[in-house]
């Protein structure tokens, strides 16, 4: 690629910025947003490069914004560890089987899932305050959950947040808040298999990815306070996670559809 213009760099760090922020609030829409921000705003026209660039942007900001989230105790380590151990395999699998089907096919079963997982959230929203945790058989429900969230991550090439964070709620029972702390060591785990596995192929644009990480950086500090304020009001973190999902995936599935 062309070197970067100086105004479109700043423009790739408030991009990176607003994913940051998101992925430190909701634990989840790093990739969401990150994908269609480098395929529509940054410019990289390639699905599988802005694929393969997100995925390892989005890694390095989850691990960043783990800190500020640990620090506060908002991460069930056990678990963590237990859902990204069985996620990790299946992100390797589905990154493997990802890039040999078409990009913009690939797009338009991501904004479909989305839309899935947004109206499993809000339907059980009123449960997410963490009264249940641990549920029964918490382990083996968390290693088949993170397998299953970890091959579609790496099947759409996305950190998977927006999956890792039902996927804990359901399978554990924590409260919300928590399982947005946890699911960030998840998203790093899952980014950066399938991140590794685009690298391999030249489908990483390197300069964008780290100008991503620099502005997420920023963004996941203002996130994390955000989160911890809205985390006092029973069920606003569900709903803000499945509006961000719901809104975007209409936005992809305009893009993606023909016209």
């Amino acid at each position: 690629m062309h070197a970067l213009s100086l105004p479109h760099d700043l423009l790739t760090v408030l991009c990176g910025s607003l994913v940051g922020f998101s992925l430190a609030l909701i634990g989840g829409g790093g990739s969401i947003l990150a994908v269609p921000l480098l395929l529509y705003v940054v410019g990289v026209h390639d699905p599988h490069r802005a694929i393969g660039t997100g995925a390892w942007a989005v890694a390095a900001n989850a691990l960043a914004n783990l800190i500020p989230h640990a620090r506060t105790g908002n991460v069930r380590w056990r678990a963590a560890f237990m859902f990204a151990t069985a996620g990790v395999l299946g992100a390797f699998l589905g990154s493997t089987l990802g890039k040999l089907v078409d990009g913009r096919r690939l797009l338009l079963l991501f904004a479909l899932l989305m839309l899935t997982i947004a109206a499993l959230m809000l339907r059980g929203r009123r449960g997410h305050d963490g009264t249940g945790y641990p549920r029964r058989h918490m382990y083996p429900r968390l290693g088949i959950a993170g397998l299953g969230a970890g091959a579609l991550a790496g099947f759409f090439g996305i950190g998977g947040g927006f999956l890792i964070v039902p996927g804990l709620v359901f399978a554990s029972g924590m409260a919300m808040l928590d399982a947005v702390g946890t699911s960030l060591f998840c998203v790093g785990a899952f980014g950066f298999t399938a991140a590794i596995n685009y690298a391999v192929s030249g489908l990483v644009t390197w300069s964008i990815a780290w100008e991503f990480v620099a502005g997420g950086i920023v963004g996941g500090w203002l996130g994390m306070l955000a989160a911890q304020k809205l985390s006092r009001k029973r069920g606003a973190l569900t709903v803000l996670f499945a509006a961000v999902i719901v809104a975007v995936a209409l936005f992809m599935l305009a893009k993606s559809l023909p016209t």
